[in-house]
């Protein structure tokens, strides 16, 4: 069991520098396109962040741990809105644009009302829903990325932004960022789901536990690193941005592509508590955005505290 401790510590550093080096050049290319930082927190930093997730999840489905790869991404996102988020409200008060209201805060509870419905009427995530998921994100990341590029076009003006130069140099090294990044990812999500399962396993935890705590702590760590720095660099746009588009990726990106390669089995434990919880955190979110349209210090000790008491409750009588 050393060995396999060993390797799900070493799959964890692994994992972290994979996203980090996806979101760098990912980030670099998404910003030279004149993107906006909130899209780009939406978006390319978002998928980046989520890319540990999509890989553990993956490799959890074909291995038939469906329990673990739906926790994985449920305890994911109720990670990074009641811990990540908490933690980031601590440093700086987080503002809220009035995009994140009208767009970005529907788009990611509807997607987990979705998840919600084709739970409780199928128990199942199959190729057909997968490909409504997949669908509805790829939908969603077209408009506001269109949206976007008009928004800065009116700022800038076409005539300046086509006068800007092209350094092929830095092209490159940010692409060589990405395919570092994704080979780290791959790696890196076999040996800490290996490892996770020879530990955890031997311990008598229960798949979904596994799933849901340490998975999903361990791939939050990019989101959580991500949007700290962006808090303390005052770029709260790119902090919020990061956590609502890395739910959203969860649940329509990771489980659509997920379950397109493989059936995800949804048990009664985590359709009847988890994903309620889920839902519960994200609703609790509106009205934190609504009042002073902005996350403060003391909403984000009350995220941490939400999360506390849920890891809580999830542990052995």
């Amino acid at each position: 069991m050393t060995i396999s401790a060993v390797q799900l510590i070493i799959g964890l550093i692994v994992l972290i520098a994979g996203g980090e080096a996806l979101v760098r050049g990912a980030s670099n290319i998404a910003l030279k396109l004149k993107i906006t930082p909130l899209v780009v927190g939406l978006t390319v930093v978002a998928f980046g962040t989520s890319a540990p997730e999509l890989f553990i999840s993956m490799l959890a489905a074909l291995q038939g741990s469906s329990d673990m790869a739906m926790g994985n991404v449920v305890g994911s996102n109720i990670c990074n809105l009641a811990l990540v988020l908490g933690l980031t409200a601590l440093i700086t008060p987080i503002k809220v644009q009035r995009s994140t209201l009208r767009l970005d805060w529907p788009v990611t509870i509807g997607s987990s009302i979705l998840l919600f419905f084709i739970g409780s009427y199928f128990q199942v995530l199959n190729m057909a829903t997968g490909l409504l998921m997949v669908s509805l994100l790829f939908t969603y990341q077209f408009y506001i990325l269109r949206k976007s590029q008009k928004e800065q076009r009116a700022l800038a003006g076409e005539e300046n932004q086509s006068k800007t130069p092209i350094n092929l140099r830095s092209w490159l090294i940010d692409g060589v960022f990405i395919i570092i990044g994704i080979a780290a990812l791959t790696f890196g999500a076999d040996w800490f789901v290996g490892g996770a399962q020879t530990v955890f396993t031997a311990l008598g935890v229960d798949e979904r536990i596994i799933g849901i705590v340490v998975l999903a702590l361990g791939t939050s760590l990019p989101e959580l690193v991500t949007s700290v720095v962006a808090a303390y660099r005052q770029n709260t746009d790119l902090a919020i941005g990061n956590l609502l588009g890395s739910n959203i990726f969860n649940v329509l990106s990771i489980l659509g592509f997920t379950s397109i390669v493989a059936n995800i089995d949804i048990s009664p434990e985590l359709l009847s508590y988890d994903i309620p919880w889920m839902l519960g955190i994200t609703l609790l979110l509106l009205p934190m955005m609504f009042m002073g349209k902005s996350i403060n210090r003391l909403e984000g000790i009350i995220l941490l505290v939400t999360y506390a008491y849920y890891t809580y409750t999830l542990m052995p009588a």
